[in-house]
């Protein structure tokens, strides 16, 4: 007999989905992209569970699924997803009627709902591999990769030659930094399967996280040559263009792609990564506007707002309001970004007032560099599984009161639209604790004699793909010889083993700061940087903290950076010297360079 239940009992975890507020901010940038084979429901998947529903013995939820799945076949997912419902609505404990309810969610983009009926199919037909690929491939969406690894094995478990599966796995892997293992997954699949151009694609990505962009663009050119639809893989062959500093044809390749591309997350997506190419190219007020791909709803990597107030659009009158600006993304984006500070508020003038929300740690930082600002911390959570970022003052007794808000990356396209907008007669935004600064200032000379220079050499995110944009840290040796100089470690994170190499193998000792916590303690962190005669490194969190401060910096880059603004200098910081490589990785003859440069600064200090 069959089991019934309330009309709102099997709907409600269908249908309670949060409401998506209306503005949204980008958490990361685009880069090289494939994805976990397979629609949600495909032909063959929705033939086979059709002709299992034909055999089901639950004869009254029988027409309910296959309503739902021609629904489907017609990719009519309202539909698909009322008759799944009624299915449910009679028997929660259908399968099929799970399935066809996470196939019509997903396609209709509610991804949070999508995964938890996609889990209830699982447990109820744990024998079709089918939904563990299709759960998957949803947790792969969502960025579950160690989650969607298990559930690939599973399918392949069941079809152990099968190129989807072989495509799928390898994408987790390498989204876990797996990358010698999705290699290993990818080759057999390959020889099998030598026509499936996605394999190629997929390989292709996996080269390019390990840097290897030459043999990346190899593997996407022969993706595209097996299919020329194939949007994805004209995209990808456009960044390893610009990986290989070539942005004129990376800008053609990715408007190809994006000619071809039909999802609007993936093309939401390439418009972001269209907007960096443009800047790239030094046409910075058209990328900026295009920038605002990352606020789309249908963009995969969107962070909600969740602010009650009007969006500031470009032109709209400032003067006099109460302004809110929420810094965004990663913590060294909140300092670049904030560059455009001091003429925003200067445009809201003294007869309004600005609320500016930042990263916790940059808190009193940015408090003592606009003093007369409201500095306050955003937060963020979860919203359908999407990140979500929130102003806790707001919500106090003391809330300010808010006229307009502002993602602060938008108001670039209103202040920074060419580099000329780029202040290079204002020497720092930011400003350091004066009394810090002269504390370290006489904690320096324990520290060795010569030159103080501060050292940052990776990023702390040590699974995360911007690696591949940093130097092995035995290519700086020849920075590291240098006589006449002392290293200050600035380098947040575990830096044991590197400090422990230079002293073994060059025999020179980096000074390490007592006292503080270089990933922790950002406003200390900010004056250690004021009293060092020199900051040299890559582009992280710190960095910027001491350019944006007005210290002494040099910052070492790759071809073709957005950040760059298309010029040979570095227009947010203009006391900032830059060293880029001739090519991709081509870090020894660059870090030879450096090291010339920086003996010969030592030397002329003398």
């Amino acid at each position: 007999m069959l089991r019934q239940t309330a009309p709102s009992a099997a709907s409600a975890i269908a249908l309670q989905a949060a409401q998506a507020p209306a503005q949204v901010a980008a958490a990361t940038r685009p880069g090289l992209v494939t994805e976990a084979l397979g629609q949600a429901g495909s032909k063959d998947a929705l033939a086979r569970l059709n002709a299992a529903i034909h055999e089901l013995k639950a004869v009254a939820v029988q027409p309910m699924l296959q309503r739902a799945v021609t629904a489907l076949q017609a990719d009519d997912f309202v539909n698909g997803r009322k008759w799944a419902i009624k299915a449910l609505e009679r028997d929660e404990r259908s399968g099929p009627g799970w399935y066809l309810l996470a196939i019509a969610m997903e396609r209709g983009g509610d991804f949070a709902t999508s995964i938890k009926a996609y889990e209830s199919a699982l447990r109820l037909l744990p024998d079709q591999a089918e939904v563990a690929n299709d759960l998957g491939r949803l947790a792969f969406r969502m960025g579950m990769a160690s989650t969607a690894e298990k559930l690939f094995r599973h399918f392949l478990a069941r079809y152990p030659d099968h190129p989807e599966g072989a495509n799928n796995l390898a994408c987790a892997l390498r989204d876990q930094s797996l990358l010698d293992e999705a290699i290993e997954v990818l080759k057999p699949s390959i020889l099998l399967h030598p026509e499936v151009a996605m394999l190629w694609n997929t390989m292709g990505t996996v080269m390019g996280e390990k840097g290897d962009f030459e043999s990346a663009h190899l593997f996407f050119a022969e993706a595209m040559r097996l299919d020329p639809m194939l949007a994805k893989a004209q995209y990808n062959y456009g960044n390893s263009l610009l990986a290989l500093g070539d942005p004129v044809g990376a800008l053609e390749a990715c408007e190809a792609a994006m000619e071809k591309v039909t999802a609007e997350d993936e093309r939401q997506m390439m418009r972001l990564a269209r907007s960096t190419i443009l800047i790239a190219l030094g046409r910075v007020g058209e990328g900026f506007d295009e920038y605002e791909a990352r606020l789309n709803r249908h963009y995969a990597d969107v962070t909600h707002f969740l602010i009650k107030a009007p969006l500031w659009t470009p032109g709209a009158d400032i003067a006099g309001k109460r302004l809110l600006v929420v810094a965004e993304q990663g913590l060294g984006d909140e300092v670049l970004f904030a560059n455009l500070m001091p003429d925003v508020m200067a445009r809201v003038g003294p007869g309004g007032h600005t609320t500016l929300a930042v990263e916790r740690r940059l808190v009193s930082l940015f408090q003592r560099s606009f003093p007369e600002a409201t500095v306050t911390a955003h937060a963020t959570g979860s919203l359908q599984g999407r990140p979500a970022r929130h102003i806790p003052l707001l919500n106090g007794p003391d809330a300010p009161a808010v006229d307009l808000f502002a993602p602060m990356g938008s108001m670039l396209r209103e202040f920074r639209r060419s580099p000329e907008a780029f202040p290079q007669d204002r020497p720092r935004f930011l400003a350091a604790d004066p009394e810090r600064v002269a504390y370290w200032r006489e904690q320096l000379p324990a520290a060795g004699p010569g030159r103080k220079v501060g050292l940052l050499w990776k990023s702390a995110l040590k699974r995360s793909t911007r690696q591949r944009y940093f130097s092995p840290f035995e290519a700086w040796a020849p920075v590291l010889r240098q006589e006449g100089i002392t290293f200050v470690n600035l380098q947040y994170g575990d830096c044991a083993e590197e400090l422990a190499w230079v002293a073994r193998e060059l025999g020179v000792q980096v000074w390490q700061p007592p006292g503080i916590d270089l990933k922790q303690d950002l406003d200390d962190v900010a004056a250690l940087a004021c009293a060092l005669d020199l900051t040299l490194g890559f582009s992280n969190a710190t960095f910027n903290l001491a350019a944006a401060c007005g210290a002494p910096a040099w910052l070492i880059s790759t071809p073709a950076a957005w950040t760059l603004l298309g010029t040979d200098r570095y227009p947010w910081y203009p006391q900032a010297r830059v060293f880029v490589p001739k090519g991709f990785g081509a870090w020894d003859e660059l870090m030879a360079d450096i090291g010339q440069a920086l003996g010969d600064w030592a030397a002329s200090e003398h």
